[in-house]
């Protein structure tokens, strides 16, 4: 067997992006010849999929399952590179066995999650040719679970409530989706946030001109509400505008416990590319 050097090794990575010892392992087994390794990896597909693993996957869909009985449920989001994808049936399959996997497991651990379904993951890069990627799951168990997802199955969410019924939750769910609230209740909001707001509004009170005792009033009446607007139980309901959420809560004899509400492709950051840019630096690479 021909000895594998340094050099080849960095080659074959640089080729095909794979890791440093399968690329030395894919070398031995082809005799040192670059070319013939790079055949066999394209074979057993492990180049393709490894070269698609590099690339962002911001776009995809959320799925929820919600136990018979109501007591629990899990939210997942799966991602893709492009919408295309999601529209795939294999791609579809694949999100229903995540989902189906996290219900089973009760699974709260994304990277348990990830990993058990690791090979499904990477036969459905193979075929769809795109980096996909299981980003999150949410397992929420309460006395009342409800869920909904939005029709383009991007967004999707989950409330826990004690007391009412699986229905109620819904609507709330439903409301939380429409309306994207940051907190369930008031005394909720982080102190931080609440600070930050205080700060601007001061700024705001002192450059107006306002008497100090002018300026404190609208301080506390836009801080109170900033926390209404922004939580859940102040809102007033996306159905129903004539009635606040936790006064539709209470009138069901429930109140809320918490929500978790996934979009997807949030916080996820993705890298401009000027494609002329491009284009034109790999022209003038070859001048």
């Amino acid at each position: 067997m021909a000895a594998i050097s340094a050099s080849q090794v960095k080659e074959l990575r640089e080729r095909t992006g794979l890791g440093m010892m399968e690329c030395k392992k894919a070398l031995a087994a082809a005799d040192g010849n670059i070319d013939t390794a790079i055949e066999n990896l394209r074979k057993s597909s492990g180049m393709k999929a490894a070269k698609k693993a590099g690339r962002t996957a911001a776009d995809g869909v959320v799925a929820v399952k919600v136990a018979d009985d109501a007591s629990y449920a899990v939210l997942v989001e799966v991602n893709s590179e492009t919408d295309f994808v999601t529209k795939d049936e294999g791609f579809k399959a694949f999100v229903g066995a995540v989902v189906d996997k996290a219900f089973a497991d009760k699974q709260d651990n994304i990277e348990a999650l990830s990993a058990a379904m690791e090979d499904a993951r990477q036969a459905l890069v193979q075929k769809c040719g795109e980096n996909v990627n299981v980003r999150r799951v949410q397992l929420a168990e309460a006395p009342v679970v409800g869920a909904y997802v939005h029709s383009n199955s991007r967004i999707g969410v989950l409330v826990t409530l004690e007391g009412g019924t699986t229905e109620l939750a819904k609507d709330v769910a439903m409301h939380v989706a429409a309306v994207n609230p940051q907190v369930a209740t008031p005394e909720e909001m982080p102190a931080d946030v609440v600070a930050k707001e205080k700060e601007i509004y001061v700024s705001q009170a002192i450059e107006s001109g306002k008497p100090p005792e002018i300026a404190e009033k609208m301080v506390v009446g836009r801080l109170k509400k900033f926390l209404a607007e922004s939580s859940l139980v102040e809102q007033p309901f996306v159905r129903d505008p004539d009635i606040k959420v936790g006064k539709m809560l209470a009138d069901a004899g429930a109140s809320i416990k918490g929500f978790t509400r996934y979009e997807v492709g949030e916080g996820i950051e993705v890298e401009e590319v000027d494609f002329a840019a491009e284009v034109a630096a790999q022209i003038d690479a070859t001048k």
